[in-house]
C-alpha cells in the first residue's frame, strides 16, 4: 500500500505533491463510506488519539472528533482551559502525562507557531496539526484543495484568490502551499496593511483591486478577519473594509463569469461575505464543512498505518 512521506502532519510545506493525492484518492474511499447509512469503519480500533485544544474551536474540533469515530478509534478530548496548563504544567509535561495512558497519535490546536513541530521533537506520538498560531493549518488547506478539486475537476492550472487578512491567517499560508505544490496559479488580495511583506517570494501574486482580484481568479477563498489576533487598528472601519474588500451579490452578478466562493469559517456575515453569497448556489462552504471529515479521516487513517 502506498503510504505518506511524513509521520506527522505537521504542515504542508512537509508533504509533497504524492502526499496530497494519496490523502485526496483515501478520502475519495471516506466520503463514500459517510455517505452510507452505516457510517462507522473498523480501521483504527486499536489506536487512541488525544484532540489537545489549546485555543477555541468548533467545526476542526468537532470534524476531528468526527473522522476519529467514524474510524472507530478510541477518542479522548482534553480542553486547556479546565486542564493542570492553567497551574502552570508546561506543554511537553501535558502530553507526556496524556501519552503515559497509552495514546497513539495527539491532534493539537494551540496559539504558539511551532507548537506541533516542537511536540513531534519530544514525544513519542504522531502529532496532527490543528493550526498553530497564525503558522499553519493543513488540514483545512487539504480540505479546501479538495473540495476545488471536486467542484472543478482539477486544482492543476486554476486561478485562486485567497482575499482578506493574510498577515494573520493561518488557512491562509497553508493554502499557498498547498495550492502551488498542485500546479494552481495563487494571488492574494486586502488591505496592504494585513498582505505579509515579501508574500510574492511565495510564488504569489499581489492584488489589491478586489474586481480586478475576481474577474481573473476562478476561486475565491474569503477569509475572516481575525479580530482576536489584531493588536492594533489595521483598517479605519469595519464598514470600510467592507466597501472595499467584501462581496456581495451585486459584485458577483457583475462579473465576467460565474466563479466558486469559500470560506474556511467561522464567517462574519456583512463583513467578508453577505448572507445572500454565503448561501448562494456558487458557494461551496457547506461542501468544504463536509469534505473536511472525509479529509480528516483520511490523514489520521494515513499516519495510523505508519505507527509501529
Amino acid at each position: 500500500m502506498a503510504e505518506l512521506s511524513v509521520k506527522h502532519l505537521l504542515g504542508i510545506k512537509y508533504l509533497n505533491e504524492n502526499d496530497i493525492q494519496l490523502i485526496f484518492e483515501t478520502a475519495d474511499h471516506f466520503k463514500e463510506v459517510i455517505n452510507r447509512s452505516i457510517k462507522k469503519v473498523p480501521s483504527l480500533r486499536d489506536i487512541t488519539i488525544a484532540n489537545i485544544f489549546f485555543e477555541n474551536s468548533t467545526r476542526t474540533k468537532l470534524s476531528f472528533e468526527l473522522a476519529e469515530k467514524r474510524l472507530s478509534a478510541d477518542v479522548i478530548n482534553f480542553s486547556a482551559a479546565q486542564s493542570s496548563v492553567k497551574k502552570g504544567e508546561t506543554l511537553i509535561d501535558t502530553v507526556n502525562n496524556i501519552l503515559s495512558m497509552k495514546v497513539d497519535m495527539v491532534v493539537m490546536r494551540h496559539p504558539n507557531p511551532g507548537a506541533g513541530i516542537f511536540l513531534s521533537k519530544h514525544v513519542n506520538a504522531s502529532i496532527v496539526n490543528a493550526g498553530d498560531g497564525a503558522h499553519e493549518h493543513p488540514t483545512q488547506a487539504l480540505l479546501d484543495s479538495y473540495s476545488i478539486r471536486e467542484k472543478l475537476g482539477d486544482v492543476a492550472g486554476k486561478n485562486v484568490v485567497i482575499v482578506g487578512d493574510i498577515l494573520h491567517s493561518r488557512v491562509a499560508l497553508s493554502n499557498i502551499f498547498a495550492l502551488k505544490l498542485q500546479g494552481a496559479n495563487v494571488k492574494v488580495c486586502g488591505p496592504k496593511t494585513l498582505l505579509p511583506k515579501h508574500i510574492e517570494s511565495l510564488g504569489v501574486e499581489v492584488e489589491t483591486d478586489l474586481r480586478k482580484a475576481l474577474n481573473w481568479c476562478d476561486v475565491a477563498n474569503m477569509l475572516r478577519i481575525q479580530n482576536e489576533r489584531l493588536d492594533i487598528s489595521y483598517f479605519p472601519t469595519t464598514r470600510e473594509y467592507t466597501q472595499q474588500f467584501g462581496v456581495n451579490k451585486k459584485l458577483l452578478n457583475s462579473l465576467d463569469k460565474e466563479i466558486v466562493i469559500m470560506h474556511p469559517g467561522p464567517i462574519n456575515r456583512g463583513v467578508e461575505i453577505t448572507s445572500d453569497v454565503a448561501d448562494s448556489k456558487q458557494s461551496i462552504i457547506l461542501n468544504q464543512v463536509e469534505n473536511g471529515v472525509a479529509i480528516r479521516m483520511a490523514v489520521i487513517y494515513l499516519l495510523a498505518s505508519k505507527i509501529k
